[in-house]
């Protein structure tokens, strides 16, 4: 290994350190809680070496939403992949959503609710976040129905399971019912007696 491979190794080492925890305080403590100085404390680098990494929280907050929409895309298709027809997909894509939700709600937050300077649905949106719909799509375009836009079902789909992931988490809406809301949001689906999209 050369000296500038070893380097660049150990930067991304340090990059990841950051990140993961970045990530663990803000879902330890909230992201109130994760500041560069803090940061530093715990990771046991000067803050001199995190911002030659990331200008600012902003961007820990980015890089930290990147992480999370890789994640959220191989749980999607890892749960989708097991289920036997469009409709079962349908529902094994909304529990996997809904369940990334509630076991990473700091990260949840970074992907949707906070700026970390992201673009979203613009060409230079990055690919993470790219994929993490395009898993969406996946399975949802095979229902979308005859004559409607896949994109636009799947921005409306996303939209309907965001929203029950953050009432629910915010006590707006009472968790015993989270199972019934998944079933009664499929049953909506403009599907056929075989599960297919009309």
């Amino acid at each position: 290994m050369t000296v500038k491979e070893r380097k660049e190794r150990e930067r991304a080492e340090r990059e990841g350190l950051i990140v993961a925890t970045a990530r663990e305080l803000a879902e330890q403590q909230g992201w109130e809680a994760v500041t560069t100085r803090r940061l530093a404390e715990r990771i046991e680098y000067s803050q001199p070496v995190l911002y030659s990494h990331f200008r600012g929280k902003r961007e820990i907050i980015g890089a930290v939403a990147l992480q999370g929409a890789a994640e959220l895309a191989a749980a999607v298709r890892a749960a989708t992949s097991a289920a036997d027809g469009p409709r079962a997909r349908v529902a094994a894509l909304a529990r996997a959503y809904l369940d990334f939700a509630a076991r990473n709600p700091a990260v949840y937050d970074a992907m949707f609710l906070l700026d970390g300077g992201l673009a979203f649905a613009q060409e230079d949106t990055p690919a993470p976040l790219k994929d993490a719909f395009a898993a969406l799509m996946e399975s949802l375009g095979e229902v979308a129905g005859d004559g409607i836009d896949p994109g636009l079902f799947t921005e409306m789909f996303w939209a309907s399971l965001h929203g029950l992931a953050t009432l629910t988490r915010t006590g707006r809406l009472l968790p015993e019912y989270a199972e019934p809301r998944v079933e009664l949001l499929i049953d909506r689906l403009p599907m056929d007696s075989r599960g297919q999209g009309r």
